[in-house]
């Protein structure tokens, strides 16, 4: 067992031990194609050879939306997370709100349950999406995604492996949050949750320009970056540097 914030205990069975000592393994070479020495890509890079899928990601997420990438394999799955958090919704989203599995082996059939990223995903030559929520009791973190490029469901070994890795996962999660006892965020996580904040920092200045609520100012940022085929952290950039306004008639300038 192991303990996170709040006295919340994680039961880890001998699978997840074993992932746990191959991810924090610190001494183990950077898998090929990653770069950084990070747990977060060795969990990534660990999955997509344990189970017979394309890539993987890690997010963190908050009832208000997609918090922030912690490490995705390649460019689909990074095309991937970056699609939910530009639009607001996705297999991710969907997964930590309804506190469950989110298995959908035939993308090509969801445009109906996320008519934005459904498409555009399966443009980015991601055919299946798997998203696992990292949970203990009342407590949600985030969200393990995998996608692969074929369409197909995966079987019940699979099924099993892929949650004793989520479990992996809020393990690792709870226990770099309880390391940093003197308050605040542990330093793997900031860089994420810095970018919700920037994306945060740009909603209110757009809802200011163009005299819209909080709301709608992100629903503009998301149209927009969608049209030009932006992440929404690279136009809350811009709009936080000044380098794009948004109008009251819901137009904007650079």
């Amino acid at each position: 067992m192991v303990t996170g914030q709040g006295g919340c205990e994680v039961v880890a069975s001998l699978r997840v031990r074993q992932i746990l000592l191959e991810v924090l393994a610190m001494d183990q070479p950077d898998p090929p194609g990653l770069d950084g020495d990070t747990v977060w890509r060795r969990l990534c890079a660990s999955v997509t050879k344990s189970i017979p899928v394309s890539g993987a990601g890690v997010a963190l997420v908050t009832p208000i939306g997609h918090g922030g990438t912690l490490a995705s394999t390649d460019g689909p799955a990074e095309i991937m997370e970056n699609l939910q958090q530009t639009l607001g919704e996705g297999p991710c989203l969907t997964a930590f709100h309804d506190r469950r599995p989110v298995l959908e082996h035939d993308l090509s059939r969801a445009a109906g349950r996320w008519p934005g990223f459904a498409p555009a995903a399966a443009d980015s030559g991601i055919a299946a999406v798997f998203a696992f929520p990292l949970q203990i009791g009342a407590v949600r973190l985030g969200v393990l995604d995998l996608y692969r490029d074929t369409p197909g469901p995966l079987d019940s070994l699979q099924l099993a492996e892929a949650l004793d890795y989520a479990i992996a996962a809020t393990t690792m999660l709870l226990d770099l949050q309880r390391e940093n006892s003197v308050g605040g965020l542990h330093a793997q996580l900031s860089d994420a949750v810095d970018s919700h904040r920037e994306i945060h920092q740009a909603t209110g200045i757009v809802s200011v320009q163009a005299s819209v609520s909080m709301d709608e100012a992100l629903l503009l940022m998301r149209t927009r970056a969608y049209a030009e085929e932006l992440p929404l952290l690279e136009l809350a950039q811009e709009v936080v540097a000044g380098r794009m306004i948004f109008h009251s008639e819901g137009g904007h300038h650079e």
